[in-house]
């Protein structure tokens, strides 16, 4: 692996890791969305990651979504309530969504550091004959 290989395999990890930061940020924003119960919950977005298909570094496979049913609540005073009281929520659990976003985040961070230091060497080798 060259230093300018290093660069674009780090670079595909820092898109899959923003995507799934993406997933996650998108997930946290609509965990407390209401609906009324005979309409689908709001469902969570899950990013796949793969191996790329080159070799090099890594993709987006796809994006699986969360249960559609989520979960009843109880909410009489909700405008959306039906006749016995209930909503539909997310089934989106807090801890997991902040958990994920650590780990996304110190990845994407990990990536963004390889670049540097691959920028750092080629800077060095680039003095090397001055």
């Amino acid at each position: 692996m060259s230093i300018f290989n290093a660069i674009g395999v780090a670079g595909t990890g820092v898109t899959v890791y923003r995507k799934w930061l993406d997933a996650v940020s998108d997930n946290i924003a609509n965990m407390n969305n209401t609906s009324r119960t005979s309409e689908n919950a709001f469902q969570a977005r899950y990013v796949q990651a793969r191996a790329a298909q080159d070799g090099n570094g890594a993709e987006v496979a796809g994006v699986q979504l969360g249960n559609a049913e989520g979960v009843l609540a109880y909410e009489p005073d909700n405008p959306l309530a039906d006749a016995e009281g209930y909503v539909r929520r997310p089934d989106i659990d807090m801890g997991s969504q902040m958990a994920q976003m650590m780990m996304a985040q110190r990845s994407y961070q990990a990536n963004l550091s390889v670049v540097d230091r691959a920028r750092d060497a080629y800077a060095a080798a680039i003095n090397l004959g001055k």
